[in-house]
């Protein structure tokens, strides 16, 4: 087995930085549906270019790499415990090499353990078969669409659609509420995996088992495969478009199963996955750990460009912006307007914001710009060096963000997917504006970061410590203004009544 845990260290690097080809001809296709000059045609030629430069210089598509899960099948008689190791250490040198951030966080300490290992972390789902070969299938699925997993139990009543029974009907009704919900949270357009039945928990498993079947297969039960077709077409008039900015495709698949159910339990668990769809698979020689083959593409072809143009479309009317930043520069700004930002920027996750509330900061935030983003960091020699660095999403900041901008002066909030009522009131009382970057797009945004200015609270961990950074025409699109206009809630009620009209 001397090959093998640098055969999963290669796959666990082709899964980071470059997608699947069924991935890549989903997008292909959604990209060239979407009507050219919007805000959603804009958002996907940052995310082409995106894909083209993750593959190129084999770094993070998302700096995002979320909680690497394994599935592994082996022969009867190949020791399990050595793959467990060789996994763990591979995924220990994938996040030292900059290809997975570091994610795992101790739940009782809040500590980062700095390498991806910790207690049940990195996920490894064993099963027997009998072929000759160790077959190793990984998805990284991030925390933004994580957490628009969502789980129904029928019957329900849900927003704008009303009762979903215990039918296919009702389930078609739930995948429509579960696209409904994610908005641009998740980095639509996104995928789902469905699992009609079984109980809470084993539903979830089966659920994100079907991110692994390709997006062009089709189910083999007819009714489900009825069921999926209908979905892909009708989640696709519902308007949230790419990023949530509205538009003409908010999903690039949707896959599902089902499993026996207690007669008392019908639960319909939904994975809902973005669409940087990260999934590779390996087979291994059982003897020399060798990959035999891989799973979802063909190394020997050439893979094949995505972007038309280079990045974020410009038009000369962007507005660029050079921190520190006046009320009034803000109040000059509207929804829509898109923004160059050249200067210095403060990164500020969930700890940073959290600490923000009994704590002064370390540094001055007055007229800042504090993004929403936990990169990916390599230190060489003395000097930090961004490797990835898109947008995380911003709605976990919403319980204190407006005490944050009232209380230290924060002029532009960048993120994704929007933020609240909270936060739309205090900026619309600050005179600041919320910035919406392109979701995922990590290696597009880490060209715009020239320097690591310094590092602060870095107690918290990389992807969690405050970043000061120097960034060169880091290009945005203002959907929250200081006059209390908000894209995000305009698209929520918009789409809210296409998915009312379709009961």
């Amino acid at each position: 087995m001397q090959f093998l845990e640098s055969s999963l260290l290669e796959l666990i690097t082709q899964t980071s930085t470059n997608l699947p080809p069924d991935v890549r001809a989903a997008m292909k296709d959604v990209i060239s549906t979407e009507t050219p000059g919007t805000q959603s045609a804009q958002a996907l030629s940052v995310i082409a270019s995106n894909i083209d430069m993750a593959s190129t210089d084999e770094g993070p598509i998302c700096q995002d790499t979320g909680m690497p899960t394994f599935i592994v099948h082996t022969p009867i008689g190949v020791n399990q415990l050595k793959i467990r190791d060789a996994i763990r250490s591979a995924v220990a040198e994938a996040t030292k090499r900059g290809k997975l951030r570091p994610n795992s966080v101790d739940s009782l300490t809040g500590k980062n353990s700095g390498n991806n290992l910790g207690i049940d972390t990195p996920v490894i789902h064993f099963e027997q078969w009998e072929g000759d070969d160790i077959e190793v299938k990984l998805v990284l699925k991030g925390g933004g669409c994580e957490n628009k997993n969502i789980q129904y139990s029928l019957p329900a009543t849900l927003d704008h659609l009303g009762r979903a029974d215990r039918d296919l009907d009702g389930v078609r009704k739930c995948l429509l509420h579960a696209v409904w919900q994610a908005q641009g949270q998740g980095c639509a357009p996104g995928a789902l995996g469905v699992c009609i039945g079984s109980d809470r928990a084993h539903g979830y498993m089966l659920a994100k088992m079907q991110l692994f079947r390709t997006l062009d297969d089709v189910n083999p039960v007819p009714e489900l495969a009825q069921l999926e077709a209908d979905v892909m077409e009708q989640a696709n008039k519902v308007g949230v478009g790419a990023m949530g900015f509205g538009g003409n495709a908010s999903l690039i698949g949707c896959k599902v199963g089902v499993a026996n159910r207690l007669p008392a339990c019908y639960f319909v668990s939904v994975a809902y996955d973005c669409w940087a769809f990260r999934r590779l698979g390996v087979q291994l020689d059982a003897e020399s750990g060798a990959i035999r083959k891989w799973l979802y593409r063909d190394p020997s072809r050439e893979v094949e460009k995505m972007a038309v143009s280079e990045g974020f479309p410009l038009t000369g009317r962007e507005i660029v912006l050079h921190p520190p930043l006046t009320e009034a520069q803000m109040r000059g700004l509207k929804v829509g307007d898109v923004v160059l930002i050249t200067g210095e920027m403060y990164t500020g996750r969930d700890n940073v914001h959290k600490y923000l509330m009994k704590n002064p900061p370390p540094v001055d935030l007055h007229g800042s710009v504090l993004y929403h983003c936990g990169p990916v960091m390599l230190k060489q020699g003395e000097n930090w060096v961004t490797k990835a660095a898109g947008p995380t999403t911003s709605s976990r900041e919403e319980p204190y963000q407006a005490d944050v901008l009232r209380n230290y002066g924060v002029r532009a909030v960048v993120g994704k997917g929007g933020m609240g009522a909270k936060t739309l009131a205090a900026l619309q009382e600050c005179g600041a504006v919320y910035l919406n970057g392109i979701g995922g797009a990590a290696q597009y945004y880490a060209r715009s970061i020239k320097k690591v200015l310094g590092v602060h609270l870095f107690e918290f961990g990389v992807p969690e410590a405050m970043w000061q950074l120097y960034a060169e025409n880091f290009v945005a699109i203002v959907t929250m203004d200081a006059h209390g206009n908000s894209l995000h809630a305009e698209v929520e009620a918009k789409t809210g009544e296409a998915v009312a009209a379709m009961k």
